[in-house]
């Protein structure tokens, strides 16, 4: 691949981490990862999203006990749990734009956390309806704010490896049936 800018680069080395050093995350990176999500686009500007901070450590291990594949968050020194807010949501056949749009923010966060040294994971909730019923009542959330992700956030313990995805046979130029580059 021909030279490429940091942010492409940031992008393309990007990868899952799950194992964090005790090192607490500053309030300054914190914001950061706050403004980088919020940074999101949004279907029709409607920025249906809320964020909830947790660095409590006894939230944290709760967070790891209510689901399971946020155990990681037992070890980590933030998550941030990403919410569809329906009250502003888009109505009829729009309402669910949510979830690109809280899909955006979650990535956000991700590239943000990677930018910042920082190690992340992305941990479903939505739509499982298990996830979503545990991490409702931690979070005390009211019905119209539905959790959509956990990002288990810390300083990674090792140094992460990504993953080359790019695969050709995923891609379609001009329609589905023609493959070929053009």
């Amino acid at each position: 691949m021909s030279k490429i800018n940091s942010a492409i680069e940031n992008i393309l080395t990007r990868t899952s981490v799950r194992a964090y050093t005790n090192e607490p995350i500053s309030n300054n990176d914190i914001e950061t990862l706050l403004r980088a999500g919020l940074a999101a686009p949004s279907a029709l500007n409607k920025q249906p999203w809320h964020l909830i901070v947790v660095s409590k450590r006894e939230m944290l291990n709760a967070i790891a006990l209510s689901t399971p594949n946020a155990s990681m968050a037992k070890q980590a020194p933030l998550a941030i749990i990403v919410c569809g807010d329906l009250s502003k949501a888009a109505t009829g056949w729009e309402q669910d734009f949510w979830i690109q749009d809280v899909s955006a923010v979650t990535e956000n966060i991700l590239l943000a956390a990677h930018a910042l040294n920082l190690g992340a994971v992305w941990t479903g909730t939505y739509p499982s309806k298990d996830r979503m019923a545990k991490i409702s009542v931690l979070m005390n959330l009211p019905t119209y704010i539905i959790p959509f992700a956990t990002v288990i956030i810390g300083h990674p313990q090792t140094k992460a490896i990504h993953k080359d995805k790019w695969n050709e046979s995923a891609i379609s130029y001009k329609t589905f049936e023609t493959s070929a580059k053009q």
